[in-house]
């Protein structure tokens, strides 16, 4: 009925499946009071989904992230 969902920084945020509502962790919120009332009835929210893998760079890519030039990588490597 509830899933969890991790947002940067860890922090976990409620969603209600059965419509897809984000739930704040607030307690004045009446939603949140039925999540927590459901919670201490013994009910489990499913976990977070795991975030996809990020997809490999590209050479190039990796080339740019490491701050250096062709030229600067060859006189490293010695070629």
């Amino acid at each position: 009925m509830y899933e969890l969902r991790t947002l940067l920084g860890g922090i976990q945020d409620v969603i209600r499946l059965t419509d897809g509502a984000f739930i704040p962790p607030d307690p004045a919120n009446t939603d949140y009071a039925t999540y927590l009332a459901w919670l201490e009835a013994g009910n489990t929210p499913d976990p977070a989904p795991e975030p996809p893998a990020p997809e490999p760079l590209t050479p190039a890519e990796r080339l740019a992230a490491s701050g250096l030039t062709v030229e600067e990588l060859k006189a490293l490597l010695g070629i």
